[in-house]
């Protein structure tokens, strides 16, 4: 036993020597690609890094390693797992203190909103972060500077780096500046995004069908048309939706049922 412990103790020590004598790794060597995303992001956000590996790391692509050999801790993966925490920790407290009266439940849900995904990414892309993540050739004429994950995953790297270097108080700041600021908007944006799974659940579970969507007209020349939709539920006319596209005119027509049949708008 004692020998298979001291094999296992010397590959781990072969690994984490050769990730340490990695030019950079520990010597805070910084590459041009990476001076120029560090000044740029300072520039544009006036937060100047103790540490400039750290952010220069936050926004660095796993596919970036593939140009210059790093090993993957060298990403900005192991910053997005940090950052996913701090977030969540912040977020929590901010609707812990703003709504009092609300119950655990409904917290949580207000939470799973403001902390997913999508919402990181379209932060990331009102930010024009995807323009500063370093990646390689092929991820970018692939459309990774708009891609979603990526920019998520950026987003929150650049939280646990400015928690790292900062502190929790100034990334509490940073993510009060570029996500709880807008919150009200970003749930009522959800909420209405989510008008039609609220009527499909309703359907399904009370008239054991599923909603009508019937476009009745349609307005305007071909480059600028409207369309005017109503939803039906069990022979019912629910709502009435008008917008530029029939998704949007969905949308809007399955609101108005929400509100028409008093549905729980969660």
């Amino acid at each position: 036993m004692n020998g298979l412990k001291s094999f296992f103790k010397k590959i781990f020590s072969k690994k984490i020597e050769k990730e340490l004598s990695h030019p950079g790794a520990s010597s805070g060597q910084i590459s041009p690609d990476e001076a120029r995303v560090i000044e740029s992001f300072q520039k544009q956000f006036k937060i100047n890094f103790d540490n400039k590996v750290l952010i220069a790391t936050a926004l660095k692509h796993r596919s970036y390693l593939n140009m210059t050999n790093e090993p993957r801790t060298h990403s900005n993966e192991r910053l997005e797992f940090l950052g996913d925490a701090v977030l969540d920790l912040v977020v929590t407290h901010f609707l812990y203190e703003k709504f009092p009266k609300k119950t655990e439940g409904h917290l949580s849900k207000v939470k799973s909103i403001l902390v997913s995904k999508p919402v990181m990414a379209d932060i990331a892309v009102d930010m024009a972060l995807g323009e500063l993540v370093l990646m390689n050739r092929g991820e970018e004429k692939t459309g990774g500077r708009k891609r979603k994950s990526i920019l998520a995953d950026a987003f929150e790297a650049v939280i646990g780096a400015i928690y790292l270097d900062k502190g929790l108080v100034d990334a509490e700041e940073f993510i009060h500046t570029y996500l709880l600021v807008e919150y009200k908007k970003i749930l009522r944006e959800s909420l209405y995004r989510n008008y039609k799974s609220l009527l499909l659940e309703y359907a399904q579970s009370n008239a054991k069908c599923l909603p009508d969507y019937r476009v009745v007209e349609e307005l305007g020349p071909d480059h600028a048309k409207e369309f005017i939709v109503e939803v039906w539920i069990a022979q019912e006319l629910l709502g009435e939706g008008k917008g530029k596209s029939k998704k949007i005119a969905e949308q809007e027509a399955a609101k108005h049922a929400v509100r028409k049949l008093e549905i729980e708008e969660k």
